[in-house]
């Protein structure tokens, strides 16, 4: 473990903070922090930031809400720079973004890198834009009984599969099955982030085997 006297501030005495969203692994903000305000992060245990602009500390959240809860500070291998991960209230952004990085410059489309946000994302524009001939537009249009209807054939197909022990098969159709998912928890308005969070507050094993146990022993 290192201290802050191993750091190295700039001439301004400001270090660049980079954040990231420990469920989805997301790069939320680059911000900067001066001494003072990385010993107030420290200490409460949320970002606190230096402002360029306005030449003041300012506590991430202390207006909106949207605080950051951090659970680690890695400084690199120079001691410049910092990662930050953390556990969000709300988005990152002032625009109301989850993310500060939203304006791509260039994308590989040949090598796209796939994410279920990524794909979640696409979803919300697809139920906003509709666009003729595309099959989500198709569902969305139908509304929340078809695509009911297809979470449930998708999982029926799921489990022949599963039940033929059809390794490709099963992987097939659990994308389907995901990707029918995700239209739901669009048209129902739980995102991503809204899974994760309930998977990251229970043991999901745990649980299972204590309820198993505790029906044998009724």
């Amino acid at each position: 473990m290192i201290n802050i006297d191993d750091l190295k501030f700039d001439e301004k005495g400001l270090i660049p903070a980079i954040i990231v969203d420990s469920l989805s692994k997301k790069v939320l903000t680059l911000a900067y922090m001066n001494r003072e305000s990385l010993e107030i992060s420290l200490e409460k245990q949320l970002t606190c930031f230096f402002s360029r602009s306005r030449q003041e500390l300012w506590l991430k959240g202390e207006t909106s809400g949207n605080y950051q809860h951090i659970l680690s500070v890695t400084a690199d291998c120079d001691r410049d720079a910092l990662l930050i991960v953390v556990d969000k209230d709300g988005p990152a952004c002032h625009l109301g973004t989850d993310s500060c990085f939203t304006a791509p410059l260039y994308i590989n489309e040949n090598k796209g890198e796939f994410s279920m946000d990524g794909l979640y994302d696409l979803l919300l524009q697809r139920k906003k834009d509709r666009p003729e001939g595309s099959y989500t537009t198709y569902l969305f249009q139908k509304g929340m009984d078809k695509i009911l209807k297809k979470v449930g054939e998708e999982s029926t197909e799921v489990i022949i599969a599963a039940k033929d022990n059809d390794k490709k098969e099963a992987i097939y159709e659990i994308a389907d099955l995901a990707y029918h998912v995700m239209v739901m928890m669009v048209e129902m308005g739980i995102s991503v982030d809204d899974i994760r969070k309930e998977l990251a507050s229970r043991h999901v094993i745990d649980h299972k085997v204590k309820q198993e146990k505790m029906t044998g022993n009724s």
